[in-house]
């Protein structure tokens, strides 16, 4: 397989050929018009010593603005050309490849051929005017090393109880990381919000992870992270009673994911999985 990252992405997005691209789908001239206004529009951006500097503007030839509501759509345009040689050299057919692509991010699966399949990968990105991150990219077998994707590390998994070994995906440690990071943030020692609006963003930070990390091998995120969540709940509420203890007798497991209100993660159902879709028919655009 291909586990490949394009380098400075929005930064490099040549602007000529997007522009094209964009006419010959978009007969409105006020509406091109927009866009290259956008795409020639200045930028104020820290530099390393925190000072503001421009960058951009009318004689920029490359990039679109991160962080801008457009930039991802205009750089998954871009990006379409890609998709549209991999389909029309029949890399699927030629190589039994599955092309995987979200942002910046792309994985080939192949069954055969994965070092031609990159080479190609390097060719045409250099002719659209991209290039991609050689550090970040490389050839894999898929069936004995692992490789992240969209927050997942997919390969081989070992069974903790019988050691038995499959392919699969769980949440990655960094993923598991966030939503600790999220919830300590929520439940930070300032916040003098009432516990009504504390439980309510609480769950709503708690439910948006769930939903997305829905499918894989859970069964540990869904306990840590639960447990995670009780014992900063428990933290947080005995600062805020001033209590001199732990807060356990006080606020016990069942109390916490019970009348206070607070969502039980282990105890959602499993969503069908909706990310990480393949690429199997053209996009808009």
């Amino acid at each position: 397989m291909v586990d490949a990252d394009l380098s400075q992405d929005f930064d490099t997005i040549p602007h000529a050929a997007l522009l094209t691209g964009l006419a010959r789908r978009i007969s409105d001239g006020r509406m091109r018009h927009l866009l290259k206004g956008w795409l020639k529009a200045p930028v104020a951006e820290p530099d390393e010593r925190g000072a503001q500097r421009m960058r951009g503007g009318k004689r920029a030839t490359r990039g679109t603005p991160q962080g801008g509501v457009g930039s991802p759509l205009l750089a998954n345009i871009s990006r379409h050309r890609y998709i549209t040689a991999f389909r029309r050299d029949g890399l699927d057919q030629k190589y039994g490849a599955q092309l995987v692509t979200d942002a910046d991010d792309l994985v080939g699966l192949c069954r055969q051929g994965a070092h031609e399949v990159l080479e190609k990968t390097r060719g045409w990105m250099a002719s659209i005017g991209l290039a991609l991150n050689e550090g970040k990219t490389c050839v894999r077998a898929a069936r004995c090393e692992s490789f992240d994707f969209l927050g997942y590390p997919f390969g081989p998994m070992y069974s903790p109880r019988t050691g038995g070994r499959s392919n699969g995906a769980r949440p990655s440690k960094q993923a598991i990381a966030s939503i600790k990071g999220a919830i300590r943030k929520q439940l930070r020692p300032g916040n003098q919000a009432p516990w009504a609006e504390v439980v309510r963003r609480l769950n709503r930070t708690v439910r948006g992870w769930a939903a997305y990390f829905c499918s894989g091998a859970l069964a540990k995120a869904r306990h840590d992270v639960p447990l995670h969540v009780y014992h900063s709940v428990r933290r947080f509420l005995r600062r805020r009673h001033k209590l001199a203890g732990p807060g356990y007798r006080q606020f016990p497991v069942a109390a916490v994911f019970g009348e206070l209100g607070v969502l039980a993660l282990d105890r959602l159902p499993r969503l069908a999985p909706a990310n990480a879709a393949r690429e199997t028919r053209p996009r808009a655009g």
